[in-house]
């Protein structure tokens, strides 16, 4: 699961960078508006509104056009006007500094649940094609160079999000989050039982690396 981090004060970003990547989140951070509209998609943003170079309302409604993304307000902004307008610009949630982690990472883990849904009807409409490899969301049918391929509906969901990625490391917590929705406590086989079985379906059509202690990457076969 990742995280983008938007604060110019270094101090604050040192501490929220910490006990996110504690509590097992990919995190990145951008120090400038325009440094957080340029960052990689995320699944979440803890946007600052007091950005030293643009208006954080203004960052926050541009990053609202990014539906499967998540936004919470970390700011010293506590004035019921200033909530009000920040909520109304498109933020999930709203936190006042200073707060507790503990309050944070709850929050982060509510509006993840609130947004799962959007991302998965964001990642379930054109077909998707990579090499060989073709993948219909709609009907659910994969082929290899127009030969159907039998695929399990966790396999399915698996690779077309590979696929969809693909050239990009997907961490192994968004592919549990988007196939499995669910957060693993403990260390699972599951995952790597699901890739194996991928790659013996599909042979030397697709090649999909694994990168240790990170996720995995697809990438058509040369």
């Amino acid at each position: 699961m990742r995280i983008l981090v938007v604060e110019d004060d270094d101090r604050v970003a040192r501490g929220l960078l910490t006990a996110l990547k504690h509590a097992g989140y990919e995190v990145h951070r951008a120090a400038t508006a325009a440094a957080a509209l340029a960052a990689p998609p995320v699944d979440v943003v803890l946007l600052d509104l007091g950005l030293p170079d643009r208006d954080g309302l203004e960052v926050l409604r541009e990053l609202r056009h990014r539906p499967g993304t998540a936004i919470i307000t970390v700011t010293a902004r506590g004035e019921e006007r200033e909530r009000v307008l920040g909520l109304r610009a498109g933020a999930d949630d709203y936190v006042v500094k200073p707060f507790g982690t503990a309050e944070l990472l709850a929050r982060i883990e509510a509006v993840l649940r609130r947004t799962r849904a959007a991302r998965a009807a964001e990642d379930h409409t054109d077909r998707l094609t990579l090499g060989t490899v073709v993948l219909d969301p709609a009907t659910r049918e994969a082929t290899i160079a127009g030969t159907p391929v039998t695929l399990t509906r966790k396999e399915f969901d698996l690779l077309a999000l590979l696929v969809r990625r693909a050239g990009a490391v997907v961490s192994r917590d968004l592919i549990v989050d988007q196939v499995w929705q669910a957060h693993w406590e403990a260390p699972s086989r599951t995952l790597d039982t699901h890739i194996a079985a991928l790659r013996g379906k599909l042979g030397d059509a697709l090649k999909i690396e694994t990168i240790r202690g990170v996720g995995y990457r697809a990438a058509p076969n040369p």
